[in-house]
């Protein structure tokens, strides 16, 4: 009885500490609270507040009713229905978006650590700085430039590669016409691209790591490929977990920019680059359609969140500290 009552009288006193240690927090730190104002702002505005509109993917939609206005589908899943009954685009969509973003987890991971390990391993101060310039650069380059340069190389009259093969005797290559190779190519520029933004994420892991591993490794003959087999990838993995965590999040979120304007939006690619993204644009603005459109967004936002739930759980089970939640 006396444990009960003790449990019983602990728990307010838990919640008025709490309390009191929020209050305290606010009055000590409120310069941070207020820094963090504008951004959780814009957060609200542009993430939570357009939650409202997802009722759009069970209603008729009418421009006139407005989107509260507009009367709801008989039956309220028939926009879902309409894009998964029979629709071989959505199937596709949906598998490309699946397929391409887990190939550009795998291969974005992998290059972007051998990049930070790279990085490390360089002594000279202005040439490393300027090497991590070099590739953090394409991170902040257009999609639409980025086009214009694939478009360069990969083109079919005055493509680079193209001249090259034929200088060298060999016929031309219809890149823009054979879905079997863009895989390769969107891979290759989504490395490219962002690569060089992980690698500074993994470095600055790397740079936090206690010297001490380091030179009792050297001490006890350690090369410097053991060290970082043995020292460097096992400290990163918590941050290789997280960021590979965040990546599952938007694995139905494929990069509208790069598919659309890297492939030019060619129909005869649509088979290995159509993704939810580019289907969803070009459904909208062929039919008009706003609820199968957002529908479909709502769909895609589901198996995210299911996705993201499922590999943390797993993640949780096998390493707690490295989970998100």
């Amino acid at each position: 009885m006396k444990l009960h009552k003790q449990k019983a009288e602990q728990k307010p006193l838990d919640r008025s500490n709490k309390f009191k240690k929020l209050i305290y927090d606010l009055k000590t730190g409120w310069q941070l609270y207020i820094m963090a104002l504008p951004a959780m702002l814009l957060l609200f505005l542009f993430a939570y507040l357009p939650m409202g509109g997802l009722v759009i993917a069970f209603k008729n939609f009418n421009f006139r009713k407005g989107i509260f206005g507009s009367d709801w589908m008989d039956p309220w899943y028939k926009n879902f229905k309409i894009i998964f009954d029979h629709n071989d685009a959505a199937t596709s969509a949906i598998r490309n978006t699946l397929i391409l973003n887990f190939i550009f987890i795998v291969g974005g991971t992998i290059f972007a650590l051998s990049l930070a390990l790279a990085f490390n391993e360089i002594t000279h101060k202005f040439f490393k700085k300027l090497t991590q310039s070099l590739t953090f650069l394409p991170y902040f380059i257009s999609t639409v430039v980025v086009g214009i340069f694939v478009s360069g190389i990969f083109g079919y009259d005055h493509g680079t590669i193209n001249s090259l093969l034929v200088n060298l005797g060999f016929d031309k290559v219809e890149f823009y016409m054979k879905p079997s190779y863009w895989p390769v190519i969107l891979l290759i520029v989504n490395i490219w691209k962002g690569a060089g933004y992980s690698a500074v994420v993994y470095l600055a892991t790397i740079s936090g790591i206690d010297s001490s591993y380091y030179e009792a490794a050297q001490i006890d003959g350690a090369s410097r490929w053991q060290q970082m087999w043995y020292i460097s990838l096992p400290l990163l993995r918590p941050t290789v977990i997280i960021l590979t965590l965040l990546a599952i999040g938007r694995i139905m979120n494929a990069d509208f920019g790069l598919f659309y304007n890297v492939t030019g939006d060619m129909p005869v690619l649509y088979s290995a680059t159509d993704v939810l993204d580019t289907y969803i644009y070009r459904a909208l603005r062929m039919t008009g359609d706003i609820g199968i459109s957002s529908a479909t967004g709502f769909f895609q936002s589901v198996v995210s969140f299911v996705l993201v739930i499922t590999s943390n759980a797993i993640v949780r089970r096998y390493e707690k500290d490295a989970a998100l939640f």
